[in-house]
């Protein structure tokens, strides 16, 4: 069988991802599809991408700036109560040890137990409420734009948005509520959405991945796109895996400054957004590798009900006893859960693998961290609408 030396990605309305390596099957159907053997028919919205082994022998400019950045700001988890034993459903604010954590429940109303105001000797920490390309406020210790260093998913929401993606939504998974991991299923899976529909066939009609690993049509999976002010902003090595190398890139250049909570807090972020996969071109979006959809017109409001609060990084090597030290970041999550197409989320991956740090390591979805006990969750919220801003 003969290979061609490129892939062919076809992104289109109507068409899902071709092969990875196009062999002159594949073309020939392309050509078949799109009724090439008609005079004046043009092949429209085809991409080419080299196939490269991409290793450290035949890269130009081997050396990646950002590799290891975080080793000087290392910080291993804690314990998130002064007494390991109590009760995480009945701790108060007075008991935690930690900052405070992701994922929250950002259910609109919800009162969280982490009272923020009493942190930075009582003024508070301020959260960026602007998107984060303007950055935070100056009075705040913004110290400039935050760029994405990064992009991952996680499987089932790490969030909680009653209505939208909570305990009663559904999915293909037998996994679907809120489960622990098992041998089974050994990625923990969070929140599920309501959108799931098994006699719709955009809900159960397979996709052929081509890029992504271990994702399937009709689940549920939350996105995140750290961004930081120390990231390598504007050049080749803004997106880095692991994402802590991006975030803290120029760290060191920056003389490893001994950061303050609120600095913290003004200069990294996340932003987080949650989508049920489809099988239907009609839900395609080109890049989602750049960060959170945002849009004021169309029938599905992206970014237009956030909840902005001080949060952490998550994972399932942290839950109600063990906490994450990263903290306190600004988080920015989209209330609502989305529609997207399969070919949005492998069009994501076959960017990821042209990084010029291959992003193999995030191909696939990560374990979701139990949503955190109220006396974790912050207190204070902000509700904001970027969907306007330009």
């Amino acid at each position: 069988m003969v290979r061609l030396g490129v892939f062919l990605s076809l992104w289109t309305t109507t068409e899902a991802a071709a092969a990875q390596e196009s062999t002159c099957g594949d073309l020939k159907k392309l050509f078949q599809d799109h009724t090439c053997c008609d005079a004046g028919t043009d092949l429209a919205n085809t991409q080419i991408r080299p196939t490269n082994t991409y290793s450290a022998s035949n890269k130009i400019a081997g050396t990646n700036p950002c590799e290891n950045a975080q080793q000087d700001l290392y910080l291993a988890n804690k314990p998130c109560f002064i007494d390991s034993v109590v009760d995480a459903v009945e701790a108060s604010f007075a008991d935690v040890a930690a900052g405070p954590q992701s994922g929250a429940d950002v259910t609109q109303d919800f009162d969280g137990g982490f009272d923020v105001s009493t942190m930075m000797n009582g003024s508070g920490i301020a959260v960026i409420t602007n998107p984060f390309r303007r950055g935070a406020n100056a009075e705040d210790g913004g110290l400039g734009p935050l760029c994405p260093v990064n992009v991952h998913w996680h499987l089932g929401a790490e969030h909680k948005s009653g209505g939208q993606y909570d305990e009663a939504g559904t999915g293909p998974s037998p996994y679907n509520q809120n489960y622990t991991a098992s041998p089974e299923a050994p990625e923990r899976y969070g929140f599920a959405c309501h959108h799931y529909d098994a006699a719709d066939s955009k809900f159960t009609t397979p996709y052929e991945w081509k890029h992504c690993k271990e994702t399937n049509v009709g689940e549920t999976y939350e996105v995140h796109w750290p961004h930081s002010v120390l990231g390598a902003c504007g050049t080749p090595h803004q997106y880095q895996t692991k994402f802590y190398d991006g975030l803290f890139c120029n760290y060191a250049a920056a003389g490893s400054p001994a950061l303050t909570p609120q600095q913290i807090a003004s200069n990294v972020g996340v932003q987080a957004q949650v989508f049920t996969i489809v099988n239907d071109e009609d839900y395609y979006y080109p890049d989602l590798m750049k960060g959170m959809i945002v849009s004021a017109g169309g029938e599905q409001k992206f970014g237009q009900d956030l909840a902005i609060y001080a949060g952490s990084s998550t994972g399932t090597t942290r839950d109600d006893m063990t906490c994450s030290a990263y903290s306190p970041v600004t988080w920015q999550v989209d209330r609502t859960c989305h529609l997207i197409s399969a070919s949005s989320f492998d069009k994501m991956c076959a960017d990821m693998k042209q990084n010029h740090d291959p992003m193999d390591n995030d191909l696939h979805p990560h374990g979701a961290r139990k949503v955190v006990a109220k006396a974790l969750n912050s207190d204070e919220v902000h509700d904001e609408n970027h969907a306007g801003d330009r």
